[in-house]
């Protein structure tokens, strides 16, 4: 049986290698950063499980590891990429040409096979695929066959996907940990009562039994909320149980499908305007040592402009329909 847990355990044990391998080039904050996330990610399923029986402890201690992240993430400095010379980068391109295209496709379609036919893949009590996620499950499955497909392709050696996927991580540093920490932050937001805040704010300005001022409403809160927040998966939660839930859907009775799709692609606009996006925005421009900083934003700005206009619209014609 293949669950979650096992993915879980095999991230750990890969921050915990960038972690020794950080000790060892004395990195001391990068070691300390990923040695810290290593235990937090492999002792999860052990904090859920004690704090249900009511034991506070492992919580805490949770809490505390969260904490040294925080104070940590500071003394993280960028690792200069040491490339390898442009003759050998060129050979190595015209000797693979097109076949590393193979292996990062591959991760979609695995993806998706996974999810259309593991659930079928069962006998009597028996399923391939353990409780959890069926996409997410799906998702590392093809991550790990993807790594060992690229090995074989390359031909490196087999410790190269862990010692390449350090030095990547540490060039994304604390940024790599943005999309896990801003969406979490979504559902905190959402169950501390800022939706039915928004809610009330919303209602208390605009006219609510206009369509089209909810849906403006709607879609600007989300561009909005994800340039503050940097993640539309933080501000997706927010906005649709402030505005989307009450308003648009029970309200004016708009097809939830096609909201939430159009409401998330529109939230999307925001990410490409926001530093706050930093895995999006300011690690690109790091790695291509941009001489300004905010030279991925600038040049997405005449795409996310045009896209909001047309998600609107789109949203005002379909999701009544």
């Amino acid at each position: 049986m293949i669950s979650l847990p096992i993915f879980y355990w095999l991230l750990a044990v890969f921050l915990a290698y960038a972690s020794w391998r950080n000790l060892r080039a004395q990195h001391w904050a990068q070691a300390g950063f990923w040695g810290v996330l290593a235990l937090l990610i492999a002792g999860g399923d052990y904090v859920l499980e004690t704090h249900n029986a009511g034991q506070q402890l492992p919580s805490q201690l949770a809490g505390i590891g969260v904490i040294a992240l925080a104070l940590l993430a500071p003394g993280m400095r960028r690792v200069h990429l040491e490339e390898a010379p442009a003759e050998q980068r060129l050979a190595s391109a015209q000797r693979l040409g097109h076949k590393l295209f193979g292996p990062a496709l591959l991760i979609p379609l695995l993806t998706v096979l996974a999810v259309f036919i593991g659930p079928k893949l069962a006998f009597e009590q028996w399923t391939l695929f353990g409780n959890g996620s069926a996409t997410l499950i799906g998702l590392s499955l093809a991550s790990v066959i993807a790594a060992l497909a690229a090995i074989h392709v390359t031909r490196a050696p087999t410790i190269a996907a862990a010692s390449e996927g350090r030095r990547l991580l540490d060039t994304m540093g604390w940024a790599a940990l943005l999309p896990l920490v801003l969406a979490t932050l979504g559902g905190v937001f959402a169950a501390s009562g800022v939706g039915e805040a928004v809610a009330a704010l919303v209602s208390a300005v605009i006219p609510t039994d206009n369509r089209l001022a909810c849906v403006l409403a709607y879609g600007l809160g989300m561009v909005l909320f994800t340039v503050i927040m940097g993640n539309a998966f933080a501000a997706f939660p927010v906005l649709t149980a402030g505005i989307g839930l009450p308003l648009l859907i029970h309200q004016h009775g708009a097809d939830p499908a096609i909201l939430g799709a159009l409401g998330m692609l529109t939230g999307y606009c925001g990410t490409l305007l926001t530093p706050m996006a930093a895995n999006f925005n300011l690690v690109p421009a790091a790695l291509l040592e941009l001489d300004d900083p905010n030279g991925v934003i600038r040049a997405q700005i005449g795409t996310a402009l045009p896209l909001l206009l047309v998600n609107l619209i789109l949203m005002y014609v379909l999701i009544f329909r």
